[in-house]
């Protein structure tokens, strides 16, 4: 019996090494991004051992990061009924509370762990900081607080000072960020997160090749550590983006470092969504229709592929296709929407009202799209950035219409950096539209709209002569004759003060507009009248018009 007890205890002990290395083990998975080999090791451990809080917590940690919160509560509430989840479970609890915007809820829970805990207690410091941070609306300086605290009673504890290096870089405290993730690598450095972050943190500054070489450092160490692909990916994203003559390339290397990062993580259904995500960024519109199609073949229901559809369908040209998807996500009440949800389908609407002869412009269903986008512009203004090359693109087509719509929804942006050019390019497209109509046929409302437009314009750069120009032609079209009048004198003193160069330059200009004050003038004062005309002769001998107003005033 005595020999049996010994065996027993010994048999028992390799379970529970077992167990602590299954934890580990999924531990170093989730660490590489590796998520649904983690969630294999801790299904398969809970199965054996039904009581294993840790691992029933980890499961809802993975899941919560996978935006999967139904599935992360179940275990989570699961792991409060273990002898070694309470607090854990308790911290996941609180977690999905901050997500749900339940800050009292949250703190209640931890507030009851931390009453718990010993002096040297560390893990439970660690996750309630990352609940914090790893929300939709992150408390970065109560994480830093408590990790603060932590770090006086642990000050060589690796996984404290990561932790405090992530809520310092979420504050943006770069120099105490650097400061954390170096010294956790100096205590540990099998922590490949720490040493990568130091790169992350240069990302950040924008100095991207020195980022880069960071990376390539841990990549020495391990080049399988797949999150570093990820880091690389998004580094050369931002490189190309901030510097465009880089672009081709750089966009191409995103790409392929992003693919590397799935190879070496997984190629799941949140990982496919998370590349996705990624491939809308980089603007491939062809992989992104590629990748929705292979997640439909993994989950048929699930409603983000609807958007990922919707979005490649319109960047693609299949309006129909596009409308259909974005309209059926949105519709469901129980998808989260976001602007570019009602942006996309607004700009395949408004694609779609444009005939097939390429002229012709469906009013009503142009109406429609814009109806779309001005939703997409009250859940975030700043979306208006990206109608300056949309609108553009219809203006140089000559559907003005179309352009002067988008411009308009544009110009509601005050902080767009495209606002001033917005402006110009609204009253311009409104002029050019209504210009040679008669009085009453013109769009008087949107003739007014423009005029203030250029007004913005003219506010923000009083030099930019164009602005008076096109004002002047804009007051023109809506015969308010005084103000035109005005404006061109104003386009003059600035042309005419940058010497012979800039008239000669703009020669037809300046006759226009000494050719318009001169016929305001002509019935009421017909000596200032010809004096404007005879300034026209004088540049352009050949002037048709102010010849013939000059005999007519004899």
């Amino acid at each position: 019996m005595k020999n049996f007890k010994i065996l027993s205890l010994v048999f028992i002990t390799s379970i529970a090494a077992g167990y602590a290395q299954d934890i580990d083990q999924a531990k170093k998975a989730m660490d590489a991004e590796q998520y649904e080999k983690a969630k294999v090791v801790l299904k398969n451990n809970l199965q054996a051992k039904p009581d294993n809080g840790k691992a029933a917590f980890l499961l809802g940690n993975i899941y919560l990061k996978q935006n999967i919160e139904d599935s992360a509560k179940i275990f989570f509430q699961r792991g409060l009924s273990t002898s070694d989840g309470v607090k854990l479970s308790t911290i996941g609890l609180g977690h999905i509370d901050l997500e749900n915007g339940n800050t009292a809820a949250a703190q209640s829970k931890f507030d009851q762990v931390l009453a718990q805990l010993k002096k040297r207690d560390i893990e439970e410091y660690v996750y309630i900081a990352q609940a914090y941070m790893n929300n939709s609306k992150p408390d970065y300086k109560a994480a830093i607080n408590l990790l603060t605290k932590a770090q006086t009673a642990n000050p060589n504890d690796a996984s404290i000072k990561l932790a405090l290096g992530d809520a310092y870089y979420g504050d943006r405290s770069q120099n105490e960020a650097y400061v954390s993730y170096r010294d956790a690598y100096a205590i540990d450095n099998s922590m490949l997160r720490a040493k990568m972050q130091l790169g992350v943190l240069l990302k950040g500054a924008k100095a991207y090749e020195e980022a880069i070489k960071a990376y390539n450092e841990v990549l020495a160490i391990n080049p399988n550590y797949g999150p570093v692909f990820r880091e690389l990916a998004e580094t050369y994203y931002l490189w190309a983006n901030n510097k465009t003559s880089t672009y081709t390339e750089n966009i191409s290397k995103a790409l392929s470092n992003y693919e590397k990062y799935l190879s070496l993580t997984d190629y799941s259904l949140p990982s496919r969504m998370r590349h996705a995500d990624f491939l809308i960024l980089a603007k491939d519109f062809k992989a992104l229709e590629a990748e929705a199609n292979e997640m439909k073949k993994l989950d048929k229901v699930n409603p983000r592929i609807l958007r990922y559809l919707g979005y490649s369908a319109y960047q693609n040209g299949n309006y129909d296709s596009a409308i259909s998807a974005l309209t059926e996500y949105i519709t469901k009440g129980t998808n989260k929407v976001i602007a570019a949800d009602y942006y996309n389908l607004g700009l395949a609407k408004v694609a779609k009202s444009i005939a097939a002869d390429g002229k012709t412009v469906d009013a009503a269903a142009l109406s429609m799209g814009t109806a779309d986008i001005k939703k997409s512009l009250e859940i975030d203004l700043a979306i208006a950035n990206g109608l300056n090359e949309v609108a553009k693109k219809y203006f140089t087509q000559k559907l003005y219409p179309v352009a002067s719509a988008l411009f308009e929804l544009a110009i509601t942006n005050p902080d767009s950096k495209n606002y001033l050019e917005d402006n110009v390019y609204y009253g311009l497209s409104v002029l050019t539209e209504n210009r040679g109509k008669e009085l009453k046929d013109v769009n008087m409302v949107a003739l007014q709209n423009a005029d203030k437009a250029m007004d913005a314009v003219i506010t923000a750069t009083p030099n930019y002569q164009e602005a008076y120009l096109y004002k002047a032609r804009i007051n023109s079209t809506m015969e308010k004759d005084d103000v035109m009048a005005a404006t061109y004198e104003k386009y003059l003193e600035i042309v005419l003060a940058k010497g012979e160069a800039e008239i000669t330059k703009n020669k037809t200009k300046v006759t226009e507009s000494y050719n318009s004050i001169g016929a305001f003038h002509a019935n009421t004062d017909k000596a200032k009248a010809k004096e404007y005309f005879a300034k026209t002769l004088a540049l352009d001998p050949t002037n048709t018009y102010a010849t013939e107003s000059l005999k007519k005033l004899k």
